[in-house]
């Protein structure tokens, strides 16, 4: 029951929202003519149970006027029910596609807002594949939670509208077994009951393990493709190290666990597809075997005898929901937890700034010009303390460079000044007018135009034509000018030197107030990097500009100088020096 109680709260969550959202008149409008189209189909088959009792009265008697009638009677009644099912279902289509639109904008919108898709990678238990989640687990949830909830209530009242058909066909007649007979009011209903009672219980007996396989099988399957990717975006890497035999070797071992699991799923549908085909194939004949000593004693005729065996196996079908729906119930619960513990991820990354005292923040007022940050602790997702700042501030136009050893911090204490790190002590300021661009030493290429990557995250036309054109001159590119409105993988196309110019492009066109260089250099030459460094100055005087870099040659143009410094303890103290004295060479970005 608790199982049942927490299942009903995470479905509303996920669910309910839709239907109060900017969406909700026209969703609510969709689900209630669908919903009355399914119940329109109802009353058919209340109707058709008739026809059948009076059709095959007219075939026994060889009664041929009434014979014509009943024809009539059917194709009227069939084409009502072609004309209501065929609109139930382009009807059923529209609200899914509605209600996936919704959904998938509104968990895109929480998850890319102030960079939670990037905060839910520092949880330990992070879920996997959230871009699977997004794509296929809310269409799959809303197929089947449609399919599911209007298959439910046909059932409930098929259920109740055949029950009192059924109870009132076997009220007077007697139960027949042999020459024994007994005198049971509405005998067929309670045999309905109880055989569907029996067969749902065997059924969840049998089916219960395919939730938790069916939840498997998306994860692996979402594993499996997800390092067809990642090897695809790192094709270059793996060549140059000959790593094709060892990707190999993981690509198979993540696709054995798709495999195995699959042949689980196949044992266990196996036995739950055997013990239903055999149940629904016994429940067609047994209102025959109990009712036909009535019909062969001539207490009933061919019709009643009809009527009575279409109407128990609406009850029967009715009744049987859970058995006959099993498999679809299992994926969609499996599905619900998948978009649960999505929900619970979001919900924890964006938690994460009013249960930690780091992030960047607007001042309450203006009282100064600074990116400020004092009595600081950036600490890891463990809590271990990683870097402590007693004092660090950065007025517009300043320029200092942070240098310190691989694994002092470096490129955390930038992630905090960036205002993506929500570990740790203290507060980082920005003046309410500021804006900050955070360059990292691997540039992001977006999928689209080369003039989309330049403008990145500005839209394509945010700067003139003529703008962009002489920015990617300017960083060396101009030879890419003819090629702005083409679209490819730039990430592939492009070297890592040529990717980091196009970064500083980006920074040229936005003008931030305060530039973080997280090595965004590193990748060319002394001498490209002095060029690029000199255009910086040149074109952005007023901005404040804070590098992390191992270069010597770094130190003219940065006029403050910060080292991250241990102590005893292995925390990390950012200490401004004297001078600039050269950064250290030793190791990689931390």
């Amino acid at each position: 029951m608790a199982g049942f109680s927490q299942a009903a709260k995470e479905f509303s969550r996920i669910a309910l929202p839709y239907f109060k959202g900017e969406d909700r008149w026209a969703g609510r409008i969709l689900l209630s003519v669908v919903v009355a189209l399914q119940l329109f189909q109802v009353y058919l088959s209340v109707q058709f149970n008739t026809w059948y009792r009076n059709f095959y009265n007219a075939l026994e008697q060889k009664d041929w006027d009434s014979f014509i009638y009943q024809l009539g009677v059917f194709s009227v009644l069939a084409a009502l029910f072609i004309i209501a099912a065929v609109y139930e279902l382009y009807l059923r289509q529209w609200l899914q596609i509605r209600w996936r639109a919704w959904l998938t904008d509104n968990y895109m919108a929480r998850w890319l807002e102030a960079g939670t898709h990037y905060r839910m990678r520092l949880r330990g238990d992070q879920i996997d594949n959230p871009d699977q989640r997004i794509a296929e687990d809310v269409r799959s949830f809303i197929v089947t939670t449609i399919g599911i909830g209007l298959g439910l209530l046909s059932s409930v009242v098929t259920l109740v509208s055949f029950v009192a058909i059924l109870w009132g066909l076997s009220a007077d007649q007697p139960l027949v077994i042999g020459s024994w007979s007994m005198e049971i009011p509405g005998y067929l209903v309670w045999a309905a009951l109880l055989y569907a009672i029996l067969g749902t219980w065997l059924t969840h007996l049998i089916g219960y393990p395919l939730i938790r396989l069916n939840f498997n099988q998306e994860r692996y399957e979402a594993d499996f493709r997800f390092s067809l990717v990642r090897l695809r975006e790192n094709a270059e890497e793996v060549t140059l190290l000959s790593g094709e035999e060892v990707e190999r070797q993981g690509l198979k071992e993540r696709f054995g666990h798709v495999i195995q699991n699959w042949y689980s799923i196949m044992t266990r549908t196996k036995k739950l597809t055997f013990f239903t085909a055999g149940y629904n194939q016994a429940a067609t004949i047994f209102p025959f075997v109990v009712v036909s000593p009535l019909y062969f004693a001539g207490a009933m005729t061919l019709g009643g005898l009809i009527q009575i065996s279409q109407a128990f196996g609406k009850v029967q079908d009715s009744l049987s929901f859970f058995v006959d729906a099993y498999d679809n119930i299992a994926n969609w619960k499996a599905i619900l937890d998948r978009l649960s513990g999505f929900e619970r991820s979001l919900e924890w990354a964006q938690s994460l700034d009013a249960e930690h005292e780091v992030s960047l923040k607007q001042a309450e007022a203006a009282d100064h010009n600074s990116l400020r940050a004092q009595d600081v602790v950036v600490a890891l997702p463990t809590g271990r303390d990683l870097v402590r700042i007693s004092d660090f501030a950065v007025k517009p136009g300043e320029k200092v460079l942070v240098t310190g050893m691989s694994g002092s911090g470096k490129t955390s204490l930038f992630r905090a000044l960036g205002g993506v790190w929500p570990f740790g002590e203290g507060k980082i300021e920005l003046p309410r007018e500021g804006d900050v661009l955070v360059l990292p030493q691997q540039a992001y290429m977006p999928l689209g135009t080369l003039r989309r990557a330049v403008t990145y995250p500005a839209g394509e036309q945010a700067y003139a034509p003529e703008e962009v054109e002489e920015v990617l001159t300017a960083v060396g590119l101009g030879k890419l000018v003819d090629q702005l409105d083409e679209t490819a993988y730039w990430a592939d196309l492009l070297s890592g030197g040529e990717q980091q110019r196009l970064s500083i492009a980006r920074a040229l066109l936005q003008k931030p107030q305060w530039l973080l260089l997280d090595e965004a250099t590193s990748s060319l030459d002394e001498e490209s990097e002095e060029q690029l460094y000199r255009l910086l100055l040149d074109r952005l005087p007023d901005t404040a500009i804070v590098s992390i870099g191992h270069r010597s040659g770094l130190s003219v143009f940065h006029d403050r100088f910060y080292h991250l410094t241990p102590d005893e303890n292995g925390d990390h103290h950012l200490r401004l020096k004297e001078t600039g004295g050269g950064p250290s060479p030793a190791g990689a970005p931390a």
